[in-house]
């Protein structure tokens, strides 16, 4: 028997070790180092993407994936119960920022869960919401998400409220937004494949998935870009591009300005759109 064959098996972090035993300068020279290792199946694309997707995470902040101000979902502190528990099952939501007088009046966060002892009750006269919220975590829109993953760690907390310079409350973002940006899409039983592909930041600017199709982003923006040889935006713009753009790299189609928020080693995952 050979040598070679008598060998143990070597694991994938030594041999990633080989492969990186020049130390890489940069994060452009690493990225490099990471796609040349899966070239030579090394490491997965699934490993890959989701390296890619840590890296990335670095450089984005809280208000590129939140949800906007005028799409969250909230109660209000003098809700009672039954209208309560309408909210939670019309929205399917499993967290909500509770607010007093307006949006910017932010008592502290819902959890649906607490509410279901509720149902078991007869006498709901003496409920008082005060009892179920929690304290709400509250950063700023220019807060970077990798930081703000160690904080949802460290905190047991899975909702922030994202706020302006201004204190105003400007969108929220969950722990599940913050996973979805590294390991990809994340998909419960309530979610709706074309839900949520396009979200409103202010009149001019919008995040839009890449996956969106170009019939339902013409539709939403009542335009009529080429859908001949794409069936997704993403594809459109990686035409516009002429290749894998990164992060921050921006292109023009027609009266829409594009511009990468995030995007992995094959394919682009979220884009901002400025409307012109």
């Amino acid at each position: 028997m050979s040598e070679q064959a008598l060998e143990p098996r070597r694991s994938l972090l030594q041999r990633l070790g080989d492969l990186f035993s020049d130390e890489p300068a940069d994060i452009a020279e690493l990225l490099e180092m990471l796609q040349a290792a899966a070239d030579r199946q090394l490491m997965d694309a699934d490993a890959l993407n989701i390296i890619y997707g840590a890296l990335n995470v670095a450089d984005m902040q809280a208000r590129d994936i939140m949800v906007p101000r005028s799409q969250l979902v909230v109660v209000k502190a003098g809700d009672k119960p039954d209208a309560l528990l309408k909210q939670v099952i019309d929205s399917r939501h499993s967290r909500f920022p509770v607010i007093g007088e307006d949006l910017d009046d932010v008592k502290g966060i819902l959890h649906a869960k607490d509410l279901l002892p509720l149902l078991l009750e007869d006498n709901l006269s003496s409920f008082n919401i005060k009892d179920c919220i929690r304290p709400a975590t509250v950063v700023p829109e220019a807060k970077r998400l990798n930081v703000l993953l160690q904080e949802f760690r460290a905190t047991r907390n899975h909702m922030a409220v994202v706020v302006d310079e201004y204190g105003h409350v400007c969108g929220a973002v969950t722990i599940e937004d913050v996973l979805e940006q590294i390991v990809g899409e994340i998909e419960d039983e309530h979610d709706i494949d074309d839900d949520g592909l396009i979200k409103k930041l202010n009149d001019t600017t919008y995040n839009v998935k890449a996956t969106t199709p170009i019939e339902d982003f013409n539709e939403a923006f009542a335009c009529e870009l080429d859908n001949s040889d794409f069936d997704t935006i993403g594809g459109l713009v990686l035409r516009a591009f002429g290749h894998l753009p990164e992060r921050g790299e921006s292109v023009t189609i027609g009266s829409f300005h594009f511009s990468v928020l995030n995007a992995d080693s094959r394919r682009l995952r979220l884009l901002q759109v400025v409307r012109r």
